[in-house]
């Protein structure tokens, strides 16, 4: 079964079941400061569990473009992969355990045929604060699962995406791997099972001091890796040998002097960052190769694959011909791949060719460095980084190869102090919370409604929203614009908003179908994708706008609005950056 396959039948096994599809969300979130990427499912849904009204329902079902980090040192590995495709189902509010275990199980042993022998299953041991879930045990033995591949376990079986959010203890799937035939007893720490499925029962909300509080409902929200379950329908204890990266690595080896089955780790990194490379600039919220953020993840990215590229023997230019394979492999599931296929190629060859003006001279100079002795100062690190665009990662690689360290503090003094990068960036972290609902983050949210609105009525009607990031200490709105706003039109816009903040304006929310929004001049964010039934806010008669929320009640409760800076952000979008004050 190849990947196209797989997730259509696994549409149509929770349609039947009652579920809406929603599409993915973008890759890059704009609204979520916490994270760089969506990291999992239930991030762009996170209003939603937390109980906001979604406008396909209760039930929903969809496939969502992931990327983390966390893992970067595994890649390579066999179930390691940077960007990855997470097929989910979820309930918010609606049903709970025994329809989520039911339903997983009946999908995987009937729709997709695994044995029973093959599987396994974990579920949440309990801890001083949480009990045991003997209910899920119980509904495990009555899908026919031997209690002797049942296991109970602690952390790893209480799922959150973050720091803070909602979160609650789970139930895993595992499938067996293993050459001979699988164990009776089920071992969990025996790395020949794999986790394909986990159902994840969200009840709590995780405060920032750690607390747990009750949800005002209970979720289901279940996670289901394609390329992990490619894998296992396909008999192969790696996706790197199904048809999710084969054409890749294929391509890999027509261009190197080696081959997969004795340069195998270094194809694996190539093939998985380069396609992970191509979803980012795919993106419609897409980023460039840059030192700062998502850049710099993306610049890592693009750098590791080169070099393993000249590891094996690639000597020219060779991303974007690697790049071709992934968009024509995954363009049907992702159409904006195709659609954006000229600058995913473009900005590929650009990075590569700035990377290979300096990287043999990067080399030499840190084989001379290397030579001198037995740890690389933070210092030399840094050089190598500003004069020759080695990110820190690719100097401990090559340190390790050589059996030497990387002073990693001293380096990060500099990093910080010379070019006041993000240190979550560099150290390739994605900690912290999921999207915050915090008073003061509601009513900054509700205040880009305004500023939205009044760039429109005060500067052009011709104003559309690029993005926008919102934080407990300010907010961050991108628009289409050609110049710099004159000192004027900035203390306009910000009197306008005062004034609608002043009437105390009712903001509220209705449901409406994708084309009944449009038609009645509901603003969208450039670019965006919305399903076919949407969530509008009001604010009294001033505003209309897409949106997921969460808003303030009546304007009076924003406070006092303030720009502090107007910025460019790229070629014809201009940045407002704003505060609230007291109320």
């Amino acid at each position: 079964m190849d990947q196209q396959t797989l997730i259509r039948n696994y549409f149509a096994f929770f349609k039947k079941k009652g579920h809406a599809l929603i599409e993915s969300a973008s890759l890059i979130p704009l609204n979520d400061p916490s994270v760089l990427f969506n990291t999992a499912g239930m991030q762009p849904l996170v209003p939603y569990l937390l109980g906001q009204k979604h406008p396909s329902g209760r039930r929903l079902v969809n496939v969502q473009k992931c990327l983390r980090m966390v893992d970067f040192e595994s890649i390579g590995d066999d179930t390691h992969n940077t960007f990855f495709q997470m097929l989910g189902n979820w309930s918010l509010g609606n049903y709970f355990k025994k329809e989520a275990i039911e339903w997983s199980f009946e999908f995987l042993t009937k729709n997709l045929n695994i044995p029973l022998s093959l599987l396994a299953f974990t579920v949440y041991e309990g801890d001083a604060q949480i009990p045991r879930d003997d209910q899920s045990f119980k509904l495990w033995k009555l899908q026919g699962v031997s209690v002797k591949r049942i296991a109970y376990v602690g952390q790893d079986n209480f799922w959150s995406a973050g720091e803070t959010g909602p979160c609650g203890p789970s139930t895993e799937i595992f499938y067996w791997t293993g050459n001979k035939t699988a164990p009776e007893l089920f071992d969990s720490e025996d790395p020949r099972w794999i986790e394909i499925w986990n159902n994840v029962f969200m009840v709590y909300d995780r405060k920032p001091a750690g607390k747990l509080e009750p949800l005002t409902q209970k979720n289901v929200d279940t996670g289901m890796g394609v390329e992990r379950t490619i894998a296992a329908i396909s008999g192969k204890s790696s996706a790197y040998e199904t048809t999710l990266f084969q054409p890749l690595i294929k391509k890999i080896e027509e261009i190197s002097t080696a081959r997969y089955g004795s340069k195998k780790r270094e194809m694996r990194i190539i093939a998985d960052h380069l396609r992970a490379a191509v979803f980012i600039l795919g993106d419609q919220n897409w980023v460039v190769p840059s030192n700062l953020d998502r850049g710099y993840v993306l610049r890592r990215l693009i750098r590791r694959a080169v070099r393993f590229g000249r590891m094996i023997g690639i000597k020219d230019f060779f991303t974007s011909e690697i790049a071709q394979i992934a968009i024509k492999e995954y363009g049907q599931d992702y159409p904006e791949l195709a659609e954006n296929t000229y600058r995913i190629l473009s900005e590929l060859k650009q990075e590569e060719e700035r990377f290979a003006r300096t990287l043999e001279n990067g080399l030499k100079e840190f084989n001379k460095m290397a030579a001198q002795a037995e740890v690389i100062s933070g210092k030399e690190a840094f050089l190598l980084f500003q004069s020759y665009g080695f990110p820190l990662e690719m100097t401990q690689e090559l340190a390790l190869e050589q059996g030497i360290t990387v002073d990693e503090v001293v380096f990060k003094e500099e990093f910080a102090q010379h070019q006041g990068l993000s240190r979550t960036a560099t150290a390739g972290k994605f900690k912290g919370g999921l999207a915050d609902n915090s008073p003061i983050v509601t009513r900054m949210h509700t205040a880009t409604h305004l500023l939205n609105e009044a760039l429109r009525r005060v500067i052009s009607t011709e104003i559309k929203q690029r993005g926008s990031n919102i934080t407990a200490e300010r907010l961050r709105f991108d628009f289409s614009f050609h110049r710099k706003l004159t000192s004027e039109e900035i203390k306009k816009v910000e009197t306008e908003v005062n004034q609608i903040v002043k009437q105390g304006l009712e903001v509220r929310r209705e449901e409406m179908s994708k084309d009944e929004a449009l038609q009645i001049g509901a603003q969208m964010e450039f670019g965006a994708k919305y399903p076919e039934r949407v969530s509008v806010y009001f604010v009294g008669n001033y505003s209309k706008e897409f949106c997921g929320g969460p808003h303030v009640k009546n304007t009076k409760e924003i406070g006092r609005f303030r720009i502090v800076k107007e910025e460019s952000s790229s070629a014809g979008v201009r940045r407002i950056k704003a505060v609230v004050g007291e109320r």
